[in-house]
């Protein structure tokens, strides 16, 4: 289904024929035509699907086409991340190329005065479009800086890794102060019991759209160690000595634990640094811009790195422990194997990770190779016996509604973002 066969307005259609957007990729021909025609959308959707789209386009055609007041917060679409935000914002950038009064904010933490001090003028002013993280708006709120009660639509981003970091209660306390006409979107990348109950508390009568999660690309070569928790270091250690390895980020599950690898490998005299949720915006922005420029060879992060961060020319992913769901092994191996590279992908699994990772193999409907250990580290625990209660199966996807009445069809590239169209291109419209 091609975007010409929707009906979102020519501006948008203007953008995106110049980002060469043509086809819809699945979620977005079927949130787009629904968001369109006023509903509620509940939609499961991996990272790299097209989501962002499937939420901004309509709402920004909508709001181009007028009827909002302009001295309001039309919108609000809240992430998890200011990685993510920044993301959001950049789309937009993008998508709102030929929208004249549609302009949007992000507003996340770990800035300095300055910036602060910046957002109260633009949110004072209301602003069609704020992209914030939940803390950062919350702080807004309480000292009046913004009024949600003439908002027209509230999008909740990755709302299953914002329960996961503790934003339950402000999301609920920011839902509060939303009029009753308001217009919600709620996308995860997982379906858990308290996704579910988020969404009956926040969405009214949503169209549920579900996307079967894709396998990882048959490129990515995927292994594992079986080895006891303390036989994980010289591992990494063999594995770094074996050769000049660089573009690697390493996986853990806690701040703790990538504070802790990152400080072992740098006594191994590797090029490495740390990423987590401790660390500043500004630091955060340093280790990225450092790590795609190649001044830094291994980065050590928590799940922070897994969704929403595009780098294509990751070469290895370690997954120093194991995800506790297959979705999220997906997310993070994804980040190799990326624009037409092969990468390889390994997981250190313990004895406790067993439960784990077995439902991770049954996913992907294969044995992931097993590696042996390297030499005199003795041997590892016995996986091939382990036994786990069966797995549940995975949500597959609904049936795509019949054709939408005037709407685009399609398939699009999948990318969420492919820069804002030249000034040559915007002066031959």
């Amino acid at each position: 289904m091609t975007f010409e066969e929707t009906y979102l307005n020519d501006n948008i259609l203007d953008a995106l024929y110049d980002m060469h957007f043509e086809e819809m990729t699945p979620i977005q021909e079927r949130c787009i035509p629904e968001i369109l025609d006023g509903h509620d959308v509940l939609g499961v959707a991996q990272t790299g699907t097209g989501k962002t789209a499937a939420y901004l386009l309509p709402i920004l055609s909508m709001l181009d086409d007028g009827g909002f007041p302009e001295d309001a917060i039309n919108c609000i679409v809240m992430s998890p991340t200011r990685e993510l935000a920044q993301q959001i914002d950049q789309s937009m950038e993008g998508f709102s190329y030929y929208l004249e009064n549609v302009s949007s904010i992000a507003v996340y933490g770990g800035n300095d005065g300055s910036r602060f001090d910046q957002e109260i003028k633009s949110l004072r002013g209301g602003a069609p479009v704020v992209i914030a993280t939940p803390g950062r708006l919350l702080s807004h709120l309480k000292v009046g800086n913004l009024d949600l009660s003439r908002t027209s639509f509230f999008v909740l981003d990755e709302a299953d890794r914002m329960l996961d970091m503790g934003f339950m209660e402000d999301i609920l306390q920011i839902n509060k102060l939303l009029p009753d006409t308001c217009q919600k979107v709620m996308f995860s990348a997982t379906m858990p019991d308290k996704i579910r109950e988020l969404g009956v508390s926040l969405l009214k009568n949503p169209v549920e759209v579900k996307l079967k999660v894709s396998r990882p690309a048959e490129k990515i070569h995927q292994m594992a160690y079986i080895c006891y928790e303390p036989q994980k270091v010289r591992i990494i250690e063999d594995i770094f000595k074996k050769g000049d390895l660089k573009r690697v980020i390493i996986f853990c599950g806690k701040k703790e634990k990538v504070k802790e690898i990152n400080r072992t490998l740098q006594k191994m005299k590797i090029n490495c640094a740390p990423m987590h949720s401790d660390l500043t915006q500004q630091e955060r922005d340093d280790v990225m811009y450092r790590f795609k420029a190649g001044q830094v060879d291994v980065l050590v992060a928590t799940d922070i790195v897994a969704r929403g961060i595009d780098i294509d020319d990751i070469g290895m992913v370690i997954n120093y422990d194991v995800p506790h769901d297959s979705e999220d092994y997906v997310h993070r191996i994804g980040r190799t194997a990326r624009a037409a590279r092969d990468g390889e992908a390994i997981t250190f699994v313990s004895d406790a990770d067993f439960r784990f990772f077995k439902p991770i193999e049954h996913f992907l409907q294969k044995d992931i190779e097993k590696l042996p250990l390297p030499e005199g580290l003795g041997e590892g625990p016995d996986y091939a016996t382990y036994k786990s209660n069966k797995p549940k199966k995975s949500h597959g996807s609904h049936k795509s509604r019949k054709p939408h009445r005037g709407g685009h069809k399609g398939h699009s590239s999948g990318t969420q973002f492919a820069g804002k169209p030249s000034n040559q291109q915007k002066e031959r419209k």
